[in-house]
C-alpha cells in the first residue's frame, strides 16, 4: 500500500515525543514493505518563511492555502491508499482531511492530544486539570485564560478553528486512539465506536533486560504537569535513604527544583537531559520507573521505555497512564479499602495495599495525590522483583514495533479496502 503521513513537526528547540515517535513509525512501516509519502512541514520553517506567508500564518489553522495545494499536487501524482495525519498545526491545517476526502483517499489520524476540544491540547491549565471548554460549540474559556501560547488572540484563533472544523474532525474515517482514555475521549466528542481503533506507539525492542537495579527513575519534562512537585513532596514523607536512590532526568522550567532536592538529600540525584545511552543506563540503574503526571498524560513515552526494560512503573491514576501498566480493568479488591486492588497474580509474603493503591498487570497507580503516592512507593520498592518479569512480557505483546505495525497496517488495508468498494 502507498501511505502519506502528515505532521507538522514541533520546533527542535522544544523536545517532541510526537516527532520521536512519527519518525520511528515510518521507519517501522517501510521495514514493513509500505510505500510511505512523506508529507511533512516544521515549525522550524516559520522565521524563514516569506512574508505574504507570514502575513497569512494567523489563518493556517483553519486553511493553509499552500500545503493543500502541495497535497492536491502529492495525491494526484501518487494517488495514494489513504493518508495519515498527525499533528495539522499550524503549518497544514485540519483542512487536509477535506482535500483528502475531495480526491477519494480515506483518512486516518493519531491523537496524540486533547486539541479536538481543548485549545492547549492537555486539558491542563494554572497547575490543575481543566476541561471547561468540553461541550461548547466555541471554547470561549480559552480565550479568557490566555491557553494557547499565552496569548488571547492566538486561543481566540485556536478556540474558532476548533469550531470550525469540527465537522473535519468528526469526517475522519478513522481513529487511532493511543490508550483507552483517549477513546473515551474521542466517543465523548461524538465520535462513533465503530471509528476509533486502540492502538499504542511503539519502541524499538532495547534486547534483553539487564537485572533490576535500585531505587527509582523519574525521566521527562520537568514542567508543572509531569509531577515532579508531587513526586519531591510525597518522597519527603520517608526518611532519607529508606527507599534507596531517586535519580531525576530531563530539563525544563522545574529544574532548579530537582536541583535542589539532589543539594538537600543524599537519596535523590539530579541527572540533567539524557542523550539515549544516558536514558538506557539510568532506567537500567533504577528498578521502578515513576509516571507522576498531574494531568491527563496521553501516552508517555517513559512508561513504555520501562516495560521494554523489564522495570514496573508507579503512576498515576490519570489518562493513559492506568492503561499502560495494565491497571484499567477492574480487578477483585483486596488490601485495606474498597479502592486498594492488588495483582490476580497470588503470592506469599505479599505487601498489604494502602487505601488507594491499585496493583495493575505491570505496576501500581494511585491519586496524584502526595500521601498516596508515598505510601505507593513503599509498596513498589518491596514488589518491584515481583512484577518485572510482567513488564517486559507487557511490552513484548502490546508495544513491540512488529505488534504495533502489523495493527496499523490492517487498520490501512481496512480503509483501502471500503474505499475501493
Amino acid at each position: 500500500m502507498r501511505i502519506v503521513v502528515a505532521h507538522n513537526r514541533y520546533r527542535e528547540a522544544q523536545p517532541s515525543g510526537e516527532n520521536t515517535i512519527v519518525d520511528a513509525e515510518i521507519a517501522q512501516l517501510t521495514a514493513a514493505g509500505m510505500e510511505v509519502l512523506p508529507f511533512l512541514r516544521s515549525s522550524d520553517e516559520i522565521p524563514s518563511l516569506p512574508k505574504t506567508a507570514k502575513a497569512l500564518l494567523p489563518l493556517s489553522p483553519i486553511y493553509a492555502p499552500r500545503a493543500q495545494q502541495e497535497l492536491s499536487r502529492l495525491i494526484t501524482e501518487h494517488r495514494p491508499d489513504v493518508l495519515h495525519l498527525h499533528n495539522p498545526y499550524p503549518l497544514l491545517s485540519p483542512w487536509v482531511v477535506r482535500t483528502a476526502h475531495r480526491h477519494g483517499v480515506p483518512v486516518v489520524q493519531t491523537v496524540h492530544n486533547y486539541r479536538q476540544v481543548c485549545s492547549s491540547g492537555l486539558y491542563f491549565r494554572d497547575g490543575m486539570i481543566c476541561q471547561d471548554c468540553r461541550g461548547r460549540a466555541l471554547g470561549v474559556p480559552a480565550i479568557v485564560h490566555r491557553c494557547y501560547r499565552g496569548s488571547r488572540a492566538q486561543s481566540a484563533l485556536m478556540a474558532t478553528t476548533l469550531a470550525v472544523h469540527r465537522g473535519t474532525w468528526h469526517s475522519v474515517d478513522r481513529y487511532i486512539a493511543l490508550t483507552s482514555a483517549v477513546a473515551d475521549h474521542l466517543r465523548d466528542y461524538g465520535v462513533p465506536a465503530e471509528r476509533i481503533v486502540v492502538k499504542p506507539n511503539g519502541i524499538p525492542d532495547p534486547g534483553r533486560p539487564a537485572p533490576l537495579g535500585d531505587g527509582f527513575l523519574f525521566m521527562g519534562r520537568l514542567t508543572p504537569e509531569k509531577g515532579l512537585g508531587l513526586l519531591l513532596d510525597a518522597w519527603r514523607r520517608h526518611p532519607d535513604g529508606a527507599l534507596g536512590p531517586l535519580r531525576i532526568a530531563g530539563d525544563g522550567e522545574l529544574r532548579p527544583l530537582a536541583e535542589a532536592a539532589a543539594a538537600e538529600r543524599a537519596d535523590v540525584t539530579f541527572l540533567g537531559p539524557l542523550d539515549r545511552a544516558g536514558v538506557r543506563a539510568a532506567i537500567e540503574a533504577s528498578a521502578v520507573v515513576v509516571a507522576a503526571s498531574t494531568w491527563h498524560d496521553v501516552l508517555p513515552t517513559v512508561i513504555i521505555e520501562a516495560l521494554a526494560s523489564g522495570r514496573p512503573v508507579l503512576g498515576t491514576a490519570l489518562g493513559g497512564i492506568p492503561y499502560l501498566v495494565g491497571a484499567d480493568a477492574p480487578r477483585e479488591p483486596a488490601g485495606t479499602g474498597p479502592a486498594a486492588v492488588a495483582s490476580a497474580a497470588p503470592g506469599a509474603g505479599r505487601v498489604p495495599l494502602p487505601t488507594g493503591v491499585v496493583t495493575g498487570e505491570t505496576g501500581w497507580v494511585v491519586p496524584p495525590e502526595p500521601a498516596a503516592l508515598a505510601a505507593a512507593l513503599s509498596v513498589a520498592r518491596a514488589e518491584a522483583a515481583r512484577l518485572a518479569p510482567a513488564a517486559r512480557a507487557r511490552y513484548e505483546r502490546t508495544f513491540h514495533p512488529d505488534v504495533v505495525t502489523k495493527r496499523l497496517i490492517d487498520v490501512y488495508a481496512d480503509l483501502a479496502a471500503t474505499a475501493r468498494r
